[in-house]
């Protein structure tokens, strides 16, 4: 299926307008490293910096607007930074905190399909208590109403940051069946690309916290599921092609660090 025509001018716009905007904006911190300088060069030292910075957003500027362009075509709702509530019921705290702390201690192994169900059965049960999820960075909602909420993280998370992810997952889970106990919802850990390409991403490391079928999507099986089969390469051509028409513009603008 790939990416359309329209979908792929949507996404270079994204790519274009982001970069741009950082080119105008970003003012390298006024370090002072005279020997990396003297053997590198104030502008490799600059680009250096400026990618460091651009990775710190480039989830919210980059990756979640074009998961969005991506997802108009096949999803009936598709938004990003999305509150999915802010009521859990205190039974579900409680069944949070018991798989929580049976995965931990590995009595028991990760398995989305029973947890789901078992947070299912008591969503409104007990004293509703107020709570503050973290924002959902992209909601899509399918043509018949299936909830798909994706926590995007950095390519390299820390394993043991797996188990505040892994929360994070379950309490969504709980806010949104306290609101419809029959909602058919799916939350999952995104990581945009493979970093070990073209060998495996190292699952292993967050095996016994993620039910990696039904909660981690790495790479292609992220935006191909968005964007249908192919997307992922196609945005890759698309990263390319805008990689190619802005090089004059990213040359002139590191070509000032050098005066």
């Amino acid at each position: 299926m790939g990416i359309s025509r329209e979908q792929k001018k949507s996404i270079e716009s994204v790519l274009k307008n982001s970069l741009r905007h950082k080119f105008q904006n970003y003012n390298p911190e006024p370090a002072s490293m005279p020997f990396h300088t003297r053997l590198l060069g104030k502008d490799r030292l600059a680009l250096y910096s400026f990618i460091h910075s651009l990775n710190t957003n480039f989830g919210t500027s980059i990756f979640e607007p074009v998961a969005l362009a991506l997802a108009k075509k096949t999803f009936k709702n598709a938004k990003s930074h999305v509150k999915v509530g802010e009521f859990i019921s205190e039974e579900a705290l409680l069944v949070i905190q018991k798989i929580m702390d049976n995965l931990t201690t590995a009595q028991t192994s990760p398995n989305k399909s029973h947890e789901t169900k078992a947070i299912r059965k008591v969503c409104q049960k007990g004293t509703m208590r107020k709570v503050k999820p973290t924002k959902v960075d992209v909601f899509l909602e399918s043509k018949t109403g299936e909830l798909y909420l994706f926590d995007l993280k950095t390519a390299k998370p820390n394993a043991g940051q797996f188990i505040g992810f892994k929360r994070t997952l379950l309490v969504w889970v709980a806010v949104i069946l306290a609101s419809n106990p029959k909602a058919k919802i799916n939350t999952i850990i995104a990581i945009p690309y493979n970093p070990y390409e073209p060998k495996p991403y190292k699952r292993w490391t967050i095996r016994g916290m993620l039910d990696l079928d039904n909660e981690l999507e790495v790479a292609a099986e992220f935006w191909d599921f968005i964007g249908g089969k192919g997307a992922y390469q196609g945005l890759l051509d698309c990263f390319e092609k805008v990689g190619i028409e802005l090089r004059s513009e990213i040359d002139e603008y590191f070509t000032r660090f050098n005066k």
